[in-house]
């Protein structure tokens, strides 16, 4: 596995490009032909190779799906799972915080209609009590492309999709619409005025309902917790 990790690296391969076959993978490597395919298997898993039959193997797409499966996983089999969650977006409140600079440097001075709009979709399903899963995700994406930090987009996404994928345990009695959704808000504003501090408090903000919601939840299920 590492061999061919270190072949896609020193050969600046990209997602969609070929790998040797199998053979010449097995002279290259020095070993048989069950463990060239037996790596190959375990890569395909990680999204790092894409085995097509009768076509061989290229580099896959590389995206962060296995990450978010296995730490949606630990966070759900926790002994506290609440707790664990709450890592995760307080994972999510540090990149929010850490881009915070990079989108004042993106948005400051300008007014962006997308994000004003998505903003206006939110509040208005907050105070119908809905929802607005879609809206955030969109929010949260369309800014960190003005930002043109891929990586940082990946994390974000991901550490979105665990909040999502664990909805039915985090949103089980939330009130926090309101605040959420004008936090996201203040988050635009702040960024358009060049204002750091206020996109920072405005962060927290967006937070805060969600990590109450956690706090309530961990303690319903402990009630010894909060002794």
């Amino acid at each position: 596995m590492e061999a061919i990790e270190q072949y896609i690296v020193a050969n600046h391969l990209q997602p969609g490009d070929p790998l040797p076959t199998e053979s010449a993978l097995c002279d290259s490597l020095g070993v048989s032909r069950s463990s060239v395919r037996e790596a190959l298997r375990q890569l395909k898993a990680l999204e790092i190779v894409d085995v097509q039959q009768g076509r061989g193997a290229f580099v896959g797409d590389m995206t962060l799906r296995p990450l978010i499966k296995t730490v949606f996983l630990r966070s759900s089999t926790a002994p506290d799972s609440a707790e664990a969650l709450s890592q995760v977006l307080r994972v999510r409140q540090v990149l929010d915080l850490g881009l915070a600079s990079e989108a004042i440097q993106a948005l400051q001075g300008t007014h962006d209609d997308h994000l004003h709009e998505l903003v206006d979709q939110m509040i208005s399903k907050a105070q119908r009590s809905e929802f607005f899963m879609d809206e955030d995700i969109e929010f949260h994406t369309e800014l960190l492309k003005k930002i043109n930090n891929p990586l940082a987009e990946q994390l974000v996404n991901a550490m979105w999709m665990i909040h999502m994928m664990a909805l039915p345990q985090i949103h089980r009695g939330f009130e926090g619409l309101p605040e959420t959704a004008r936090a996201h808000e203040a988050m635009l504003v702040s960024a358009e005025n060049g204002d750091l501090e206020g996109y920072r408090r405005a962060v927290f903000a967006h937070y805060d309902p969600l990590n109450q919601a956690l706090d309530s939840l961990s303690q319903e299920d402990n009630p010894s917790a909060g002794k």
